[in-house]
């Protein structure tokens, strides 16, 4: 859950971008990273910057340092780790889409002419969830309350004529916001779930560690897949994986059963087979106190 410290950092850093300082470097690797992970996290350190920050790329670092030297960690899962979470922590909206955009501009010194428009569908209510709170939850309840959250909207991201590429940067600078919005909020929620659950893995039942680092593979994109994603994550974690870890259900290969549920997920808002699923394997889970 999102705590003091982390608003502070939040703040400091909000307050560093608006006057264009970040007073401090870039965060350089735990001390005991394995040597063959140093290219990659370092790509992931130089993802963050340019998704959000120094400040941000620091918290990936910090986020990493729980598992570094950690017993039950070998140098694959904790490469697995720091490649999963750098990839969810530069989630795709549409901040992003126009910082990728205008990449493309940056990697030939000029208009990227001939560079393919991008056309994505967001939800209204996605859109405006990656302004700040304070500025999103009003314009929110006036769609809630003509019924157009989830409204669909076409956007182009195009880098092939000045104003589009004007519009882009217009676009790619709304980064300095994303720490105040409901979806960073909701991410960073996710994300120190998903350690926490790695976490507990390691220590009631390690064999399953890799499998749940893995879930973080449910959760891809935007829109409709994004939302079924996180929905799906949340049904295996509550109904296999928290259980097992406080001891309420008794499931010996919980890798597998986590891979048998995922088997089942489907684009199904109601989740009905991947439900089904669970319950068959806590069905045929040994009672509690009789293994």
């Amino acid at each position: 859950m999102p705590d003091d410290d982390g608003l502070l950092a939040s703040l400091r850093y909000l307050f560093a971008d608006i006057i264009g300082d970040e007073d401090e470097g870039p965060p350089v690797l735990p001390d005991a990273c394995p040597d063959h992970l140093g290219p990659p996290v370092t790509k992931a350190i130089d993802l963050l910057i340019a998704y959000q920050g120094t400040s941000y790329a620091q918290l990936y670092i910090d986020r990493l340092k729980r598992f570094v030297g950690r017993r039950g960690v070998d140098d694959a899962l904790l490469a697995e780790i720091a490649r999963l979470m750098a990839a969810r922590m530069a989630y795709e909206d549409a901040i992003r889409i126009a910082q990728l955009k205008l990449g493309e501009v940056n990697a030939v010194g000029g208009l990227a002419a001939r560079s393919a428009d991008d056309v994505k569908k967001f939800r209204l209510d996605e859109l405006i969830d990656a302004l700040p709170a304070v500025v999103a939850d009003p314009v929110l309840g006036v769609l809630e309350q003509f019924g157009w959250r989830r409204r669909r909207v076409s956007i182009r991201f195009s880098a092939n004529n000045r104003f589009s590429v004007r519009r882009l940067r217009i676009e790619a600078g709304l980064k300095r916001w994303r720490l105040f919005s409901g979806r960073y909020a909701r991410e960073r929620v996710w994300v120190e779930r998903w350690l926490h659950m790695i976490d507990r893995s390691l220590t009631k039942q390690p064999g399953a560690a890799p499998a749940v680092v893995q879930t973080a593979t449910m959760i891809q994109g935007y829109g409709d897949p994004y939302r079924q994603g996180i929905a799906d994550w949340h049904v295996i974690i509550d109904g296999l994986a928290k259980p097992t870890f406080d001891g309420v259900l008794v499931l010996p290969d919980l890798a597998g059963a986590i891979a048998e549920a995922r088997a089942a997920t489907m684009p199904d808002p109601r989740q009905a087979a991947l439900k089904r699923k669970i319950a068959e394997i806590r069905a045929r889970a040994p009672a509690v106190g009789s293994h």
